[in-house]
């Protein structure tokens, strides 16, 4: 059993969920927000799914990334979609991020007992512009300029802090971003499979073509 820094006691099993697999990348930049994910989701050594999309739609400007269980994660999405949907009905406005984020910390929050297996990411544009969150399965929220998680994270951190600077561009975010998870795809065995990137700016929510991928990097 492992003692958690919230005072609760987690287990083996449960740490290593936390820890295996994936890397997801975001990056605040002046103009928008870059999320991007590898593909791959893994069970121990078993790749169970080589193409699976790890960053989730939750409105016209605003997206989350997810790591650790699957179904935790798009329970999550799928209550983030709702409530966001919702406000936009009710307020005739799109949700605020900072909302969204508080929003997700209470759903972790309340599943303290039983917690969800996820660590996500929830950026996007809004009349405050850009904006970025780091979510984790306790519900703690931090607001970050850049962030990466998963198993991968240790690698894309390397890259990220050598070339993270506060004037960037989505369109040099995004670059940094790619680099970021092909070099952990290349040193972590949890990370793998291609790479999906979107950017969020005041044109909305934009995922980029495989295409479009291939221009910037090489996959």
């Amino acid at each position: 059993m492992i003692l958690s820094l919230t005072g609760v006691f987690l287990s083996n099993n449960v740490e290593e969920k936390i820890l295996h697999g994936t890397t997801t990348v975001g990056i605040k930049a002046k103009d928008g927000v870059v999320l991007c994910a590898d593909m791959r989701a893994s069970a121990g050594y078993f790749i169970a799914n080589n193409n699976t999309m790890k960053i989730q739609k939750i409105d016209d400007h605003a997206a989350m990334t997810m790591a650790g269980g699957v179904a935790d994660a798009q329970n999550i999405t799928d209550i983030l979609k709702y409530h966001a949907n919702l406000h936009r009905i009710q307020k005739q406005e799109p949700i605020p991020i900072k909302s969204l984020t508080r929003l997700t910390s209470l759903i972790f929050q309340q599943n303290r007992g039983y917690p969800f297996i996820a660590d996500i990411l929830v950026g996007g544009y809004d009349k405050q512009g850009p904006a970025l969150y780091n979510i984790d399965m306790f519900g703690s929220a931090e607001e970050k300029t850049y962030v990466t998680t998963g198993s991968g994270s240790p690698v894309a951190y390397g890259l990220l802090e050598e070339e993270y600077h506060k004037d960037l561009s989505v369109e040099d975010a995004k670059v940094i971003a790619l680099r970021a998870v092909k070099a952990a795809i290349i040193r972590n065995i949890g990370t793998g499979d291609g790479i999906n990137i979107s950017i969020i700016n005041k044109n909305g929510f934009r995922l980029l073509s495989k295409e479009q991928k291939k221009a910037i990097i090489a996959l």
